[in-house]
């Protein structure tokens, strides 16, 4: 009797093996000879194993490009950040202060102290770069940094963080023992905030502040200047003003999708703005404080607290616009910034040189 075929069940042929080169509607036929599939096999064989699996355009294309010496310099140069060096800058204030920084002894001594600050502070990116690492890569700027990227690896990271640190306490301490332990107060200082500051609320602040200060004071250690209070309380207080306006803008940035930071899920954007108002407020009085009480040439300090007020204002104006994740780049690259700076340069060195 014969058995009725089920429609809905494909049969093959009995006399013929199933395979995945036979003919389907929804399948290509392949016509390759078996002699040259057996040649095929063997050329495959001979390949090294990491190529058997590539194709001819993989080998061509894919092969790992060899990082040339000017290349891994350049990475190396950018992993130590040089757009931040320009913090080190405030060498420069105790000597121009001082009106001192003419002399060749002293521009030696402030050029000296920058260089180790840029060292030891190149230590301690590298090392906040390895840290950091996995949580740069979710961030859409900082995650192109060598460390993150995998440009560089951590180890060598590390290694390099070493050699810089101890190139720039050799150096403080050749220049003058003073500046020496300064450089290893800094290193203290920015170890313990990657430690424990940077999570504890207002104190993470305080102690990048301190950062400021630490430099500031570094052109008078290196050059034996006597430093007033309100040299130091001005520098403090616009440290701050400039350290809670970069978590502002970093809290503006992240507050859709959740900040990066751990502490600042603990600000709030209206404490912040209590803080830049304080700081900013306390920056001015100080200032106003130390020009009106100068024993000579007083018209030039005094004329000098206006674009010194209107830079702070323009600066948190660019703040409430949402700009300040990076102070370095916003004050190089906003002119009206950069026009205030240039004149309150001006009158602040007239004060010091004119009628000397």
């Amino acid at each position: 009797m014969r058995r009725e075929r089920d429609p809905h069940v494909e049969s093959f042929p009995r006399n013929r093996r199933f395979s995945p080169c036979a003919r389907s509607p929804h399948r290509r036929f392949s016509n390759i000879n078996p002699l040259e599939a057996i040649a095929h096999d063997e050329q495959a064989a001979a390949r090294p194993r990491g190529m058997r699996e590539a194709s001819p355009l993989a080998l061509v294309h894919d092969r790992p490009v060899e990082r040339s010496q000017g290349g891994r310099a350049r990475m190396l140069l950018r992993a130590c950040r040089p757009r931040q060096w320009s913090k080190n800058l405030l060498v420069l204030a105790a000597p121009c202060a001082a009106g001192v920084i003419d002399r060749p002894r002293v521009a030696a001594e402030v050029l000296g102290a920058f260089v180790v600050l840029c060292l030891v502070s190149s230590a301690t990116y590298l090392v906040n770069d390895v840290r950091d690492r996995e949580q740069d890569r979710l961030h859409p700027r900082k995650r192109k940094r060598p460390v993150a990227a995998e440009e560089l690896s951590p180890q060598s990271a590390l290694r390099i963080a070493a050699l810089l640190a101890v190139l720039g306490l050799a150096l403080g301490t050749a220049i003058t023992p003073g500046l020496g332990v300064l450089a290893l107060a800094y290193l203290a200082l920015t170890a313990s905030y990657s430690l424990w500051w940077r999570r504890v609320v207002i104190v993470d602040i305080l102690a990048i502040a301190a950062g400021f200060v630490l430099r500031a004071l570094a052109g008078g250690v290196a050059t034996d200047i006597y430093l007033s209070r309100w040299f130091v309380l001005v520098t403090a207080f616009c440290a701050i003003f400039l350290v809670s306006a970069k978590r502002f803008a970093e809290l503006r940035e992240h507050s859709g999708t959740g900040p990066a930071r751990a502490t600042l899920r603990r600000y709030s954007l209206g404490s912040l703005r209590l803080i830049l108002a304080g700081a900013a407020g306390a920056a001015g009085i100080a200032y106003v404080s130390w020009a009106v009480t100068r024993p000579a040439h007083v018209v030039w300090y005094v004329l000098s607290v206006v674009p010194f007020l209107l830079w702070l204002a323009r600066y948190a104006v660019l703040i409430g616009a949402g700009a300040g994740q990076a102070p370095e780049e916003l004050i190089l690259r906003d002119r009206t910034l950069l026009a205030l700076s240039v004149a309150w340069g001006l009158l602040f060195l007239g004060g010091v040189y004119v009628g000397r």
